[in-house]
């Protein structure tokens, strides 16, 4: 039997949205113009190789500009960081706040992030270039899966000697699927089909492994990593 509706509250008036004023409106936009440059630079030469000349010849902003919105190139790292990885890892902690089983979550959480990796290659790029970084490992998703792995421990689902090797492995082991899945549609399509891989199956497939490689038996990780994955809304995961 449906739940009975409830009684529809009265309208109200919306209370007036403030016009954003044109000076912050304009140093928003500089600042949105210096990330996204970063980004895509970054994502393409890796941290260490781009200068804060090159991103603000790409933003086309002034040097001045530049500090008027970050101290440093760090800055503008950890700035992405933010932006980039830890809103990803904070709705991936929510879509699995109820699922109890660690090796569950672990596999929505690669395969949504091989799934993102696929949709936005620039996105899944950065994360190779960057994801066994001291910078990222310290950080945003590597601080998570680090924190997962050791909840399996604890909860003796996983059985690993060395759970911080395992976590080093295990993270090697997404970035490198992540470099498949943008690649697998890419001119190296017809490669990865003879091989016997497809899109469809990378994600699916990766998450079982990498659970059989954390200690499940591979029926039971095929069978994890095949599970529905939760929905989501596409503002926050798959967006």
């Amino acid at each position: 039997m449906p739940a009975p509706k409830s009684p529809r509250p009265r309208p109200t008036a919306k209370p007036a949205i403030a016009k954003e004023p044109r000076g912050a409106r304009r140093r928003r936009e500089t600042r949105d113009k210096l990330l996204e440059a970063a980004f895509r630079l970054m994502a393409e030469k890796g941290v260490d190789g781009v200068a804060i000349n090159e991103i603000t010849e790409t933003a086309d902003v002034g040097i001045g500009s530049f500090y008027n919105h970050f101290e440093s190139k760090e800055a503008v790292y950890a700035a992405l960081i933010d932006q980039v990885f830890e809103e990803f890892g904070d709705a991936l902690d929510h879509l699995v706040v109820n699922v109890d089983d660690p090796a569950e979550v672990i596999a929505i959480s690669v395969r949504h992030t091989l799934l993102r990796a696929r949709r936005e290659p620039l996105w899944g790029r950065f994360l190779v270039r960057e994801g066994l970084s001291a910078r990222v490992l310290s950080r945003g998703l590597g601080v998570r899966l680090l924190r997962d792995i050791q909840k399996g421990v604890a909860k003796g689902r996983f059985k690993l000697t060395d759970p911080l090797m395992s976590f080093i492995t295990f993270g090697g082991g997404v970035l490198g699927a992540i470099a498949a899945s943008i690649e697998i549609e890419g001119e190296r399509s017809r490669e990865f089909a003879l091989l016997g891989l497809t899109a469809a199956d990378l994600p699916e497939r990766a998450a079982s492994n990498l659970l059989f490689g954390l200690g499940l038996t591979i029926d039971e990780a095929d069978a994890i990593a095949g599970r529905p994955l939760p929905l989501v809304k596409p503002a926050s995961v798959d967006h």
